[in-house]
């Protein structure tokens, strides 16, 4: 996986683009000013008072002689960094006078603010010299930093007074976006410490100190609140799913469209696309990145680019901004987007992806997105998805080491083929991939073979990897030498580290141990590691390892908490994309 590293400083536009004397800075900058003053509105609306904040501040003053109240106390005695809960609140305005309830609203409109004081912050050095390496991970970081911010936004609203919250957000919504706010600061710090310039990487990590340690204090908080109703009278809202029963029953929403339902399903010529691709110039476009620079930002509607038959060289970036954007081409191997970047070639793995896209409501089907760099160029990422609600559908994912980067929120793959060596499925979204088979490779000479690396860091993060009635395979150049290059179902590259397989054929390339540390002990007793009902040679149990955090799950009731339905909660989303999808253990 990434070891830090992240990408190109090609990547991203220059953020000397918005310097002060620029228009994008004054844009920046009014972003700012206007995310404080919701941020406020929110604090107040919640029942903190102006005069409150005023009085707050004039009693906390700045002394050391300042001590939590009981409610600042049993708060941050949830989370796992106590001290700087409790030192930051007592900075806060009105949290001297907050009680349970409007603690959870303050921490997290704290955290926003901070935040967003980082990016201002970070802003300024951008016009300082920096060599390619040091561009990337700062251009990474400031990418990082603008979606934790919009991240932390969205969860202050969903925990706002009814009259301001969204109607459709819930306390999942809430849990996915603070778990891919914390995984944000995570990739930005991994990718600084590659960094040779000591005046760059110091002042980036001033201007991150102690961010990603308040982003697991709001998660801790508010998944306490959430996992307790009546925490003081919290008013955070928990919709009703809508579940169904089974993949292959038919039933959806009413309020579901047939377009929608049907959009996964019928041929790609028969889709009235928005845009289509095409290299012989018949289609709207003659490249996938000028098709979606022509996307609308920010859709709610379904957005269908058409990619035609062809090899598409191309590295694409779909933004934040562009939402609900749907991919749809000719099917696997016809329909081929193809790079070649990787870190041997000055790029940080972040940004080695041939297909990037943390656009919420992304969707892919019939295609196939490859890194040709070889297995001797490292790290070099095919498919790279941080949106939420992504499904990819009957595609080919190709690489050696690291193809898939599952980076964050919630992600389903269905019927797709992947292919790699060493941590080839990585990252921490809520992901659920199932009916797809994973090929490992023939990796370079004494290299070990890892399908996942999953990076999990904190416990309250909702993110994992469920590998569902898939298969586990080895390639045709594998298969004969597959003895001196075993293979391993997984290794914890972060603390909590999350993978199960349940239900799947594996086969006999499979190391008897099952599963590979990282470094010695670090993890074993607080992965989760688990294996249910699977099948085949390489699912035998006799030999596996005996790791505190590694499990043998028996109990349905245990194993269903990995599902469709209970871990992504994709039994509410995913019915109006249209893909098949089996919602509990069933197969």
């Amino acid at each position: 996986m990434g070891y830090g590293r992240f990408g190109s400083a090609e990547s991203l536009p220059s953020v000397s683009e918005s310097l002060p004397s620029q228009p994008g800075s004054t844009r920046r900058k009014l972003r700012f000013i206007l995310l404080g003053l919701l941020a406020v509105v929110l604090l107040v609306a919640s029942g903190v008072s102006v005069g409150l904040l005023v009085r707050s501040r004039a009693r906390s003053g700045s002394g050391p002689n300042r001590t939590p109240t009981q409610a600042i106390s049993q708060t941050c005695a949830l989370t796992r960094y106590p001290e700087l809960c409790v030192s930051s609140l007592l900075d806060f305005p009105g949290a001297l006078d907050a009680g349970d309830r409007d603690l959870v609203h303050i921490s997290l409109n704290m955290t926003t603010q901070r935040v967003g004081k980082a990016l201002y912050g970070a802003s300024a050095i951008a016009g300082v010299s920096m060599d390619s390496l040091a561009r990337s991970a700062y251009d990474d970081c400031m990418e990082l930093l603008d979606d934790s911010l919009d991240q932390l936004s969205q969860s202050l609203a969903v925990i706002a007074p009814t009259e301001l919250r969204p109607a459709s957000a819930s306390d999942e919504d809430v849990l996915t976006w603070l778990s891919a706010a914390l995984s944000n600061q995570d990739t930005c710090t991994d990718g600084l410490a590659d960094v040779a310039n000591g005046y760059v990487r110091a002042q980036m990590e001033s201007n991150l100190k102690d961010l990603a340690e308040l982003v697991s204090n709001c998660l801790a908080i508010f998944s306490a609140a959430s996992r307790n109703k009546d925490f003081s009278g919290i008013p955070i809202q928990n919709k009703k799913r809508r579940l169904l029963s089974s993949a292959g029953d038919g039933e959806f929403p009413e309020w579901l469209g047939w377009r929608d339902r049907r959009l996964l399903q019928v041929p790609a010529a028969k889709i009235q696309a928005d845009m289509v691709v095409a290299k012989d110039g018949t289609g709207t476009h003659k490249s996938i990145a000028d098709a979606v620079k022509a996307a609308p930002e920010n859709s709610a509607r379904r957005i269908i680019i058409y990619v035609k038959a062809g090899r598409y060289n191309e590295n694409i970036k779909v933004t934040r901004k562009k939402t609900n954007l749907m991919f749809i081409g000719d099917g696997k191997g016809i329909t081929t987007v193809a790079g070649s970047r990787s870190v041997a070639d000055k790029y940080t793995t972040f940004h080695t992806a041939t297909f990037a896209s943390t656009g919420n409501g992304f969707i892919m089907r019939d295609m196939t997105i490859e890194n040709w760099a070889g297995p001797e160029k490292h790290q070099a990422v095919a498919l790279r998805v941080g949106a939420d609600h992504a499904v990819v559908y009957r595609c080919n994912i190709v690489g050696y080491q690291d193809t898939l980067y599952v980076h964050s929120q919630r992600q389903f793959f269905r019927e797709c083929d992947i292919y790699g060596t060493v941590d080839f499925v990585f990252g921490n979204a809520a992901v659920v991939l199932q009916n797809c088979s994973l090929w490992a490779r023939k990796p370079m000479a004494m290299q070990k073979n890892t399908i996942t690396a999953q990076n999990r860091r904190d416990p309250n993060q909702n993110t994992g990897i469920s590998i569902h009635a898939c298969r586990v395979l080895a390639t045709p150049e594998l298969e004969p030498v597959k003895w001196t290059y075993p293979t391993y179902l997984g290794r914890p590259w972060k603390l909590y580290s999350r993978t199960v397989y349940m239900l799947s054929y594996l086969g006999d390339h499979i190391h008897s141990v099952g599963w590979l540390e990282w470094n010695g002990s670090f993890a074993l007793d607080t992965l989760y590691y688990g294996e249910y009902m699977n099948y085949g040679p390489g699912a035998a149990l006799g030999k596996r390892v005996k790791w505190p955090g590694y499990r043998v799950i028996t109990l349905p009731e245990e194993a269903s908490k990995f599902t469709v339905a209970r871990f992504i909660y994709g039994s509410s989303w995913l019915p109006s994309t249209g893909v098949a999808f089996v919602a509990g253990l069933s197969v």
